[in-house]
């Protein structure tokens, strides 16, 4: 057994490497020196998208042009109704296409004359002269004026005013109050029963059917035979109820028809009375 202070030899491989690493401490590394800071730039953003291609346009094509509007084909018998530049308003719609242009502001006061009476014409025919085989009766009532009634009835209080022998104002003042008021009830009795008309188409109306009762009238003033008389009056008073039915009778319910005739006939058999007893 060896002593405490005896040394034993290493192996040979042994030896060698422990000299190698002793080598390695021993010796000092070599240090690079240190690369001195790159200076700042000012960075450029740079877009991923890739640019739209150019394309040039060779110079020999010629510039592109409209294309031209294919013709429609004429038809035999039709007429173009493009309307000319100057008859368009400032709403663009034609003024051709529903008659004239209605400037009355302007117009010549012989021409408004005119065609205020052109319309009482018009619609006394269509009042007076009814014709049942008439595709559109009703055509007077849209197409309503005033001017007609009120002419018809202050020529009728003018008449019975005239007759008179005593109190010819307060008989013209009773005359047009007793028709303006009937009239107005009568309309108010057709809106009450669920007639289709308007109140002043009804009125309207109404007055147009005093005509006939206005030539009794004025024959009446002619004739002193008491007979004759009341021949005019019967006749003239048929009539007007006659010109007021096909009017009154289809603007109201068929199941109503004699609630809205039966007060009609009645305002006329009283202007008739008035004519029969004052002329």
């Amino acid at each position: 057994m060896a002593a405490y202070g005896d040394t034993i030899p290493l192996h040979a491989s042994s030896q060698s490497d422990i000299d190698e690493i002793e080598n390695l401490i021993s010796s000092q590394p070599s240090v690079l020196p240190a690369r001195p800071p790159s200076p700042i730039h000012a960075s450029i953003p740079v877009s991923s998208t890739p640019p739209p291609p150019q394309y040039s346009v060779p110079p020999s094509l010629p510039p592109p042009t409209a294309p031209k509007p294919t013709p429609v084909p004429s038809v035999s018998g039709y007429k173009s109704q493009v309307p000319p530049l100057g008859s368009i308003n400032s709403t663009g719609i034609s003024g051709s296409a529903f008659g004239s242009t209605p400037n009355t502001l302007t117009e010549p006061v012989w021409d408004t004359v005119k065609r205020d009476l052109s319309r009482i014409v018009s619609n006394l025919k269509l009042v007076v002269f009814p014709n049942p085989f008439r595709e559109d009766p009703g055509k007077a009532l849209r197409d309503w004026d005033l001017w007609g009634p009120f002419c018809f009835i202050v020529f009728l209080g003018l008449t019975l005013s005239w007759s008179a022998s005593v109190k010819k104002s307060e008989v013209f003042a009773v005359a047009f109050a007793l028709l303006a008021t009937g009239a107005v009830i009568l309309t108010l009795n057709v809106l009450l029963l669920g007639g289709h008309i308007i109140f002043f188409q009804s009125l309207s109306l109404l007055g147009y059917c005093l005509f006939p009762l206005d030539i009794g009238s004025l024959i009446c003033v002619l004739v002193d035979n008491v007979i004759v008389k009341f021949i005019v009056v019967g006749l003239t008073l048929a009539w007007s109820s006659w010109a007021a039915y096909p009017f009154m009778s289809s603007a109201v319910n068929p199941q109503r028809k004699a609630l809205a005739l039966y007060p009609v006939f009645l305002m006329y058999v009283s202007v008739g009375f008035l004519i029969f007893a004052i002329v």
